[in-house]
């Protein structure tokens, strides 16, 4: 039988399913709602809806450049076994080349978007991802970095854990130096490329704090201030990218090691994804999750 647009959606917010899976439950029962409802918890896809709430902090970051693009993802699930499926993979690396593919990093766009080689889209697969998995599944974040005059370098560190896309502008072909940054940044975990990042209220705050600890000594105001300037440029130092002592030769910054590379070479763009960070991870009670595994 024919059904409708309105009822596969309606079976869709009611289940969590898939388009397809919608679809194909609704004629499986001829257009009977309760029916294709208990036909879709037959097949186990139904319980993606409740799976879907789940804390997922587990998974995968991945990271990509071809020289000039670049492309980085989080695909998160709720524990490491399941990241290590082979359709959890699968899923993750084609959403790594679409990214890269399209340049698109909006999330709720690329949901929206086709599935490469399917007629349903990416959060339907998702979805069934879910299902098939049976724990819950999210394509949590995306970025994209692109520069034709210039290198994006990229960089996945722990298997997974930290992923990093750095953009090198005014030379091409800087690709081992663009990765090299990008391995300084997964360890280093600067908040800022440069001191004109840095947003004036945190610099207010540090300086307030450094003033009162340095006028606290009894020395005079030149000399304060000379102890706050000091402190200033060192907190900047450490938490701006061109500013930090590179990790793989300590006497250089990293903007030094940038410009020393190429010609006209300067640093211009990192983006940094740690697995999970964010995420407030829910503490299991181990004897009632237990119990209720049993009971349940």
């Amino acid at each position: 039988m024919t059904v409708t647009a309105a009822q596969v959606k309606e079976l869709r917010d009611k289940s969590g399913a898939g388009m397809m899976d919608a679809k194909k439950a609704l004629v499986e029962n001829n257009g009977d709602m309760e029916a294709a409802m208990d036909w879709l918890r037959t097949k186990g896809i139904a319980k993606a809806a409740k799976k879907a709430s789940r804390v997922a902090a587990e998974g995968k970051v991945l990271a990509t450049s071809n020289g000039t693009a670049g492309a980085m993802v989080e695909v998160n699930s709720e524990t490491d076994f399941a990241a290590k499926n082979e359709k959890f993979q699968e899923f993750a690396d084609t959403m790594l080349n679409l990214v890269l593919e399209s340049g698109e990093s909006n999330v709720d766009t690329l949901l929206g978007m086709t599935y490469p080689n399917s007629d349903i889209t990416v959060k339907d697969k998702q979805t069934e991802l879910v299902a098939t998995i049976g724990e819950n599944i999210s394509l949590r974040r995306a970025a994209y970095a692109s520069n034709e005059s210039g290198t994006v370098g990229a960089y996945v560190h722990m298997g997974g854990k930290i992923g990093v896309l750095t953009t090198i502008s005014g030379a091409t072909a800087q690709d081992e130096v663009a990765k090299q940054i990008a391995m300084h940044v997964a360890a280093s975990a600067p908040q800022f490329l440069t001191r004109d990042d840095i947003n004036p209220d945190v610099l207010a705050r540090e300086k307030a704090i450094y003033e009162e600890q340095a006028a606290a000594s009894g020395k005079p105001e030149n000399v304060v201030q000379k102890i706050v300037d000091g402190r200033m440029n060192k907190f900047a130092e450490e938490i701006c990218l061109v500013d930090q002592a590179f990790v793989m030769d300590t006497d250089r910054k990293v903007g030094q090691v940038v410009s020393e590379a190429a010609s006209g070479a300067s640093l211009s763009a990192f983006t940094r994804f740690a697995l999970g960070e964010g995420i407030e991870k829910k503490e299991e009670d181990f004897a009632a999750e237990v119990a209720a595994a049993v009971n349940g």
